[in-house]
């Protein structure tokens, strides 16, 4: 599994002309996927309380520890998760388990309107 990030950057305030910068791709990182997948979902918050002492505000693991958090039933802490996901300076597209590529904002949004509200979840490779 891969965590694969590419993001670009416009700088506000240019000129006619606008600058883009490209950010280099982003290590695979363990999101605790496969443990969400499985219904793992002590052994995920376990996984994903421990990778955020290293990685801080990491979008892709802020949405999966909302998804555990939710699973679990602890629906305050998940919507804490996904309010840091939805105003983290890191914003990216992340793979769903579908394959499908879409904003980490707009995830950690719908997480939090959809999920929290049915119990449903949105894990993120």
């Amino acid at each position: 599994m891969s965590l694969t990030a590419a993001a670009l950057a416009l700088l506000a305030g240019q000129s006619a002309l606008s600058l883009t910068v490209e950010l280099p791709r982003a290590e695979s990182q363990d999101v605790a996927y496969s443990e969400l997948v499985a219904g793992q979902d002590q052994a995920a918050l376990a996984k994903l309380l421990s990778a955020r002492e290293v990685r801080g505000e990491d979008p892709a693991l802020l949405i999966n520890l909302g998804a555990a958090y939710t699973r679990l039933g602890r629906v305050h802490e998940a919507r804490k998760a996904y309010d840091a996901a939805i105003v983290s300076d890191e914003r990216y597209d992340l793979e769903t388990g579908s394959g499908k590529w879409i904003d980490s904002r707009y995830i950690a949004r719908t997480a939090k309107r959809e999920g929290l509200d049915a119990q449903r979840t949105l894990a993120m490779l």
